[in-house]
């Protein structure tokens, strides 16, 4: 995974929004050896990630940590031609507030943080990014591999107007929440796995549509699950999950979605970072709050802890570069130090 260079690359590349049975010879064995010839051609010339131009990285919200997210322009786009209508946050159905507020016994607290995203609230953002993805996607480009009719997930196939109706929000986050409780999936994998998403719709110029977005977003979750947990869950597992789905359609996903995506799955720790606050910017713009916890007398003194370890190794870097640490009023004299006391619920 860590070389530079990779014959192993998606044949259609980047711009390359055809399916399957477009790329085949239209003749017999001259045309299917002509095609084979292409495939080759391909294979060799085209350039790895990193041999990208700058400008491209630029573009590429998957891997620039300032290039803003796709899942967050296409809501803005939704929101501002009025297709989604926000809330107004003066106008209170039930008459109680939108907020806990703080007092001086109770503090509240909101309990998601980048490194411990909350669960429940990451994977309904997540849902929404689907949503918007598929409702305000520019064309209906699909790739076979990600057809429902043609790879189905149940035995009943799908309606013959399948990919006509765009899907709920709760049908997405239904869809997603399944595959996380049955895996026990972490809320790092799934903003791992939105990542992955929109660097297969870079890469290989494709849609998500009605018809397509359960296998894309299944093949994100696959290799985000093995690519972020220790433990990762093995295909045959999802098969547990989805029954009527067999291992080798789930290893052909895996296989193709490496490939379209370059083999390419690091994910910095600055694009994870700027995916999760985007995540909350969503959650804010469609009235999603994150829930947020009473600080409890352990959680305080676990907190205090945590952060004298840091003020002392801020402290011992700063003497070893030689740098004087100022004393506060408090810390004039051991005797005369007095910290001030909270009181907690």
């Amino acid at each position: 995974m860590g070389n530079k260079h990779s014959c192993c690359v998606y044949p259609g590349g980047r711009g390359s929004g055809r399916s399957a049975s477009s790329q085949k010879g239209a003749g017999g064995g001259s045309g299917d050896a002509n095609h084979e010839d292409v495939s080759e051609e391909h294979m060799y010339n085209l350039q790895h990630i990193s041999e990208r131009e700058p400008d491209d990285l630029d573009q590429d919200p998957s891997l620039h940590p300032s290039a803003g997210p796709l899942f967050l322009s296409k809501s803005r786009q939704l929101i501002e031609n009025g297709l989604i209508r926000r809330r107004s946050r003066s106008h209170l159905d039930d008459g109680r507030t939108l907020k806990k507020s703080s007092s001086c016994s109770t503090i509240y607290l909101d309990d998601s943080t980048v490194s411990q995203p909350n669960l429940k609230n990451t994977i309904k953002c997540v849902a929404l990014a689907i949503y918007y993805h598929i409702r305000n996607r520019n064309d209906n480009r699909v790739l076979d591999i990600f057809d429902e009719k043609l790879h189905p997930l149940t035995r009943d196939g799908v309606p013959p107007d399948y990919d006509r109706h765009n899907p709920e929000h709760r049908h997405i986050y239904k869809f997603v929440r399944t595959l996380f409780n049955a895996a026990q999936l972490t809320a790092e994998c799934a903003i791992i796995t939105l990542v992955y998403l929109e660097r297969l719709l870079t890469y290989a110029d494709i849609d998500m549509t009605p018809g397509t977005w359960k296998r894309i977003v299944l093949g994100a979750i696959i290799l985000a699950s093995k690519v972020w947990d220790d433990q990762a869950v093995w295909n045959v597992d999802y098969c547990q999950i989805l029954k009527d789905i067999s291992v080798d359609d789930m290893n052909e996903l895996e296989r193709q979605y490496l490939v379209m995506i370059q083999f390419n799955i690091n994910v910095p720790s600055s694009v994870y970072a700027k995916y999760y606050f985007s995540l909350r910017t969503l959650a804010e713009a469609n009235d999603l709050s994150f829930p947020a916890e009473t600080l409890s007398k352990e959680r305080a003194q676990k907190l205090e802890a945590m952060s004298r370890i840091c003020e002392d190794k801020y402290a011992a870097q700063m003497g070893r570069n030689g740098h004087k640490k100022w004393n506060s009023l408090d810390n004039i004299s051991a005797a005369a130090s007095r910290r001030s006391v909270a009181i907690l619920s």
